[in-house]
């Protein structure tokens, strides 16, 4: 059986029902695959040195292990072993990419591959639940609790609501006190794979942290019953809040190891839900990420496969769609220059020394600012790719270019979302640092305001855009001027690597 990168829980699948003594695994490190793009270093570490300690875990139970190191793809890697053990199974890779580099094994029936049951919804039922596109999560997310009886009480949401996203929308002034991620003391294997990264990969960006990895099948459950002490109780009401005394505040900062099945999704929902004093918002927010989003997002980058097939639309090779034409380049900003704008750089700066920060910074200051900027989809959602941990092409591509930047249009999402600077003030104190003021100076309310005009005729018809629209007319024409040369001259001088003034 080849094992994927992102199956390694022996409570999946084959790997589950198949004795110990009877299975045999194959696990493959291609380094070609790391050098696609340039990667964190700490996304690279936490993959390799968790497929690592997985193989040692299943020969310490039993399982007879290879472990391949390929000078090529991955199907190059395991031709020869099917050659010689005959026909190899595997569980379906969720990432698209591993998919397309296994397809002629599967495609001469040297590999076949079977459901990857660590998914809580199947496609069937996505298409069920949803309907014909354009795709709506609610809908999906009250399918899959009714099927799955999550949070239902005689056939009725919980509490009566199945979003109680508006209750969990509060900035944190700094109380409770938000927790500390733990450490991970590194064995000789995650040091060994910092060492190889230093070595072979010491051109890739972001820093290299091995006492921030959780390696083994131990740290995993380590940083989950953290979170489940100290980030969910708070979770649901600050979910959405930003701040400079935290990065992380009570996010979990599980989703590297549930995108790599260290954690299984069903496992952490039943353990949030088996919380005996755990707030119903965050109860709720909890299982609307996982439940929802993220199986919402996986479903409907197969739909699309990959955002190359878009609903009424003409198939393209390349997953680079742009309803508003945006196609600027990705400005030196978020590689680390100075820009002036303090959440962008406190954010960016976040994201190069870990190679995290939680979704609402993703969405409300890094997508945000590249939206106003018309910087291209593509661009942004190749960033993302390679400087988070969490990141996969069936994760990232629905993230950005579905909700994001709204280059796929309404396809899963209602609207762009987009703001001034009045949202970064009410939900951060990153303003509070900044050389502009959120009321008088910040550029982004003027760009935002010339973001508007400029896609006016686009979004005309998108029914969630209608009053930001109306409003935009009502802006005299002098004030209109002005947000456009706020926009052209902000623009330039992020594009020559400047900071602003």
């Amino acid at each position: 059986m080849f094992v994927a990168y992102d199956q390694l829980n022996d409570r999946l699948g084959p790997l589950a029902t198949t004795p110990p003594d009877e299975l045999g695994i194959v696990l493959v490190e291609a380094p070609a695959k790391a050098r696609r793009r340039p990667y964190h270093r700490q996304k690279l570490a936490l993959v390799l040195t968790n497929l690592r300690h997985f193989a040692l875990e299943q020969a310490a139970r039993g399982v007879a292990v290879r472990h391949v190191v390929a000078d090529g793809d991955y199907a190059s890697a395991l031709a020869p072993i099917a050659r010689e053990l005959g026909p190899l199974i595997a569980m379906e890779p969720a990432e698209r990419e591993l998919r397309q580099d296994l397809a002629p094994l599967v495609a001469n029936g040297a590999l076949e591959l079977v459901r990857h049951d660590g998914w809580l919804t199947t496609p069937e039922e996505f298409r069920a639940w949803t309907g014909a596109p354009p795709w709506r999560m609610d809908a999906f997310y009250r399918g899959a609790r009714k099927a799955r009886d999550i949070l239902i009480e005689r056939g009725q949401p919980v509490g009566g609501r199945w979003s109680h996203d508006v209750d969990n929308r509060q900035p944190w002034k700094g109380s409770p006190v938000a927790p500390i991620a733990p450490r991970f003391a590194p064995d000789e294997i995650t040091d060994e794979v910092c060492a190889l990264i230093e070595r072979t990969m010491a051109d890739h960006p972001g820093a290299l942290d091995p006492g921030a990895l959780p390696a083994t099948a131990a740290d995993a459950a380590a940083l989950w019953r953290h979170a489940q002490d100290a980030c969910l109780p708070s979770f649901g009401p600050y979910e959405d809040a930003m701040s400079t005394r935290s990065g992380t505040l009570f996010h979990t900062q599980i989703s590297a190891l549930v995108n790599l099945h260290r954690l299984l999704p069903r496992e952490v929902i039943a353990d949030a839900l088996a919380l005996p004093d755990l707030p119903l918002a965050s109860r709720e927010g909890f299982v609307r990420q996982v439940l929802g989003w993220r199986e919402f997002v996986r479903h409907v980058h197969r739909e699309t496969d990959g955002f190359r097939a878009l609903p009424g639309q003409t198939p393209t090779r390349d997953a680079d769609p742009s309803i508003l034409g945006a196609d600027r380049p990705l400005p030196p900003a978020f590689w680390g220059a100075r820009s002036n704008l303090a959440c962008l750089d406190r954010v960016v700066a976040q994201v190069w020394a870990t190679g995290y920060s939680h979704h609402i910074t993703r969405l409300m200051v890094l997508s945000n600012i590249a939206q106003l900027l018309d910087v291209s989809p593509r661009a942004l959602t190749d960033w993302f790719w390679v400087a988070y941990t969490d990141a996969y092409d069936w994760v990232v591509e629905p993230n950005v270019l579905g909700m994001g930047t709204f280059a796929a249009g309404d396809v899963m999402t209602t609207k762009p979302y987009v703001a001034g600077a009045a949202y970064t003030a009410r939900m951060s104190d990153y303003c509070k640092g900044c050389a502009f003021d959120p009321k008088r100076t910040c550029p982004l309310t003027r760009m935002y305001w010339a973001y508007l005009a400029r896609h006016h005729d686009a979004l005309a018809e998108t029914g969630r855009m209608v009053m930001p629209l109306a409003s935009l007319r009502k802006r005299s024409a002098a004030e209109r001027a002005a947000d456009a040369e706020v926009f052209a001259s902000v623009s330039a001088a992020l594009a020559a690597g400047e900071p602003l003034a």
